[in-house]
C-alpha cells in the first residue's frame, strides 16, 4: 500500500504539461554491512490526467500496490543543492496490486502448464 503525499507539474518531451501524483511507500532494504533488513520510504511519480484541484484532493489517500526499483536506460540527475551530476540506471516505480496479481496468475498458469 502506498500513500499519495503530493503532486507535481511535469512537462513531457513534446512540451505538454501534466500533473503527476507523488506516492510514497515502505521498502525493505538489506544492509550491505550487517546483512540485516531495515525499512525506509521511497517515492515514485505517477502521471495523471487530473487537474490541480483533483490532485490536491487526493493527497493522503492510499493506493493498493508498492514501489519497486526498476532498471532503466542511464540518465543524468542534478542535485539541486550542490549542482552535482549523477548518472542513474534505475528509478522507483509504482506497481499496482492488480498488476502484481495478474502477473502472479500468469506465473501460476505457466507453472501449471510446465508441470502437467
Amino acid at each position: 500500500m502506498v500513500r499519495i503525499v503530493n503532486f507535481r507539474v511535469r512537462q513531457n518531451s513534446l512540451g505538454e504539461v501534466f500533473n503527476a501524483l507523488i506516492v510514497q511507500g515502505i521498502v525493505l532494504v538489506q544492509s550491505k554491512e550487517t546483512g540485516l533488513y531495515y525499512a525506509t520510504s521511497k517515492e515514485a511519480s505517477l502521471p495523471t490526467t487530473f487537474d490541480e484541484e483533483t490532485c490536491k484532493s487526493l493527497i493522503g489517500q492510499t493506493l493498493d500496490g508498492r514501489i519497486q526499483r526498476t532498471e532503466v536506460e542511464p540518465f543524468e540527475v542534478t542535485n539541486q543543492e550542490t549542482g552535482e551530476i549523477k548518472v542513474l540506471t534505475y528509478r522507483y516505480q509504482f506497481i499496482p496490486a492488480r498488476v502484481e496479481q495478474n502477473h502472479l496468475e500468469e506465473l501460476v498458469e505457466l507453472e501449471n502448464e510446465l508441470t502437467h
